[in-house]
C-alpha cells in the first residue's frame, strides 16, 4: 500500500523553526517528486513546496522563500520541510503528496497522485 506519513508539527512561537518529515513506502520513489500543501482553517489547500527526487529540482511559493527550504533523502525515502523564521500566518495543516514530476505547477492538487495525512503546525505570536 501506498502511504505518505507526514510529522513534526507542534506549537511554536514566532520566529522559531520545525522540521516536517514525510516517510513514503509503497511505491518507488525516486520515480516520484514530493509536494507540500497547507491549509489554514477556512481557506484553500495551497503549495508550500516540491522537490523532484530524481534531479533535486525545487520549488517554493513567495512568501516561504528564504525560510523554508525542501531536501530529500532518497536512502531514507523521506523527505523535510525545515521551517525556519515561522510567521504566525504560517499556521496551518500541513500535507506532503507525490506526483509524477514538480513544474512550476506544483501547487496543482490535481497533480499529485497520493497524499499523506496531515501535520498541525501553529505559530503563535
Amino acid at each position: 500500500d501506498v502511504q505518505l506519513q507526514a510529522s513534526g508539527g507542534g506549537l511554536v512561537q514566532a520566529g522559531g523553526s520545525l522540521r516536517l518529515s514525510c516517510a513514503a513506502s509503497g511505491f518507488t520513489f525516486d520515480d516520484y517528486a514530493i509536494g507540500w500543501f497547507r491549509q489554514a482553517p477556512g481557506k484553500e489547500r495551497e503549495g508550500v513546496s516540491c522537490i523532484s527526487s530524481s534531479d533535486g529540482n525545487t520549488y517554493y511559493r513567495e512568501s516561504v522563500k528564504g525560510r523554508f527550504t525542501v531536501s530529500s533523502d532518497n536512502a531514507k525515502n523521506t523527505v523535510y520541510l525545515q521551517m525556519n523564521n515561522l510567521k504566525v500566518e504560517d499556521t496551518a495543516v500541513y500535507y506532503c503528496a507525490a506526483a509524477i514530476m514538480c513544474l512550476d505547477s506544483y501547487y496543482l492538487t490535481e497533480l499529485y497522485d497520493y497524499w499523506g495525512q496531515g501535520t498541525q503546525v501553529t505559530v503563535s505570536s
